[in-house]
């Protein structure tokens, strides 16, 4: 019995570490979509700081805060930035995602014709590059590949195909007090803040800052034709110095 005590102390003190841990300094989470192609593949792993933005209910690790009362405000609240790439709560399934911030509350967004206009002012975009990509199971796709700066210096790079997607044409739009604007890299392929099934994120839902990506299972297959995924490993998501390669 003294043994079966001791394990169960052990397994204790480890629970209650993963907890701590999880709930106050970093997380990790796997890619599931393509939205966030070129900056993310499926299968990656990304480490997240759980502190960057300060914690709600959506902090607590394991969904145990879903029970607990709704609230508008965060502790230890702390503004995130454009172009962070944050793991939140989706405002309506509750779904675990991941997105780039594009508005920050008050910010007018808007999508013309596949160009990015924050606060009426075109978002930049150079370097446009054709890309043959292996996409998720096997797809072979064709895309644009461009350098985004946003305001306030953020470069990153955005993914689109060739024409005109339903969300290539959106607003403008204000974002709300208390709210958060999300876009996916992988424009055409992105069901974000654009879409009336997700819209807004409140400040609450936040979860964390991604920081890099862990690990990356799609390598580089060095097909003749096909363009090689960016590197990944240990790399910031966005930056002065992004480039499409």
């Amino acid at each position: 019995m003294s043994t079966v005590f001791e394990y169960i102390k052990v397994v204790f003190g480890a629970f209650l570490i993963y907890l701590g841990i999880s709930t106050f300094a970093f997380a990790q989470y796997s890619i599931p979509s393509e939205s966030m192609v070129p900056s993310l593949e499926v299968g990656d792993r990304v480490i997240v700081s759980k502190f960057a933005y300060g914690f709600s209910r959506y902090s607590l690790p394991l969904n145990i805060g879903e029970s607990l009362p709704h609230t508008d405000s965060r502790i230890l609240e702390t503004m995130p930035e454009r172009g962070d790439v944050i793991v939140f709560a989706h405002p309506i399934t509750g779904v675990t995602m991941i997105k780039r911030l594009i508005g920050l509350p008050g910010d007018v967004i808007e999508m013309r014709a596949g160009v990015l206009f924050v606060n009426g002012v075109e978002v930049p975009q150079s370097g446009a590059q054709r890309v043959l990509r292996m996409a998720h199971e096997g797809r072979i796709e064709r895309a644009t590949r461009s350098t985004e700066t946003l305001p306030g210096g953020v470069s990153h790079p955005v993914h689109e195909f060739a024409g005109l997607s339903e969300l290539d044409t959106f607003g403008p739009y204000t974002t709300p007090e208390g709210h958060l604007f999300f876009m996916g890299d992988n424009r055409d392929n992105s069901l974000d803040s654009r879409w009336e099934g997700m819209g807004p994120v409140p400040m609450e839902n936040l979860i964390g800052r991604a920081e890099t990506v862990i690990f990356a299972p799609q390598g580089c297959e060095r097909h003749s034709q096909l363009t090689c995924p960016r590197e990944r490993w240990f790399r910031p998501f966005g930056s002065t110095n992004v480039t499409t390669d």
